[in-house]
């Protein structure tokens, strides 16, 4: 998606990219939280950078080509 002029980056929200959905959070300058509209997830910035690299972990493997499968 777009940067747009929502606050210092563009975050995914772990709660929806959990379920493959790409919503960018919104940042509150005045609690120092960012927040999604759609799920009501809240967080520092920390929180959702830990909680979007566990996430990651589900597509680790995107990248890897497999051309040999043994199942024997």
């Amino acid at each position: 998606m777009a940067q747009s002029g929502k606050g210092k980056l563009n975050y995914r929200c772990p709660s929806c990219f959990m379920r493959d959905l790409d919503i960018d959070m919104f940042y509150d300058k005045d609690k120092k939280e960012y927040y999604c509209i759609r799920c009501q997830y809240t967080g520092t910035e920390e929180d959702v950078l830990s909680k979007n690299e566990m996430v990651r972990t589900r597509y680790g493997a995107m990248s890897t080509r497999y051309t040999k499968f043994d199942f024997d």
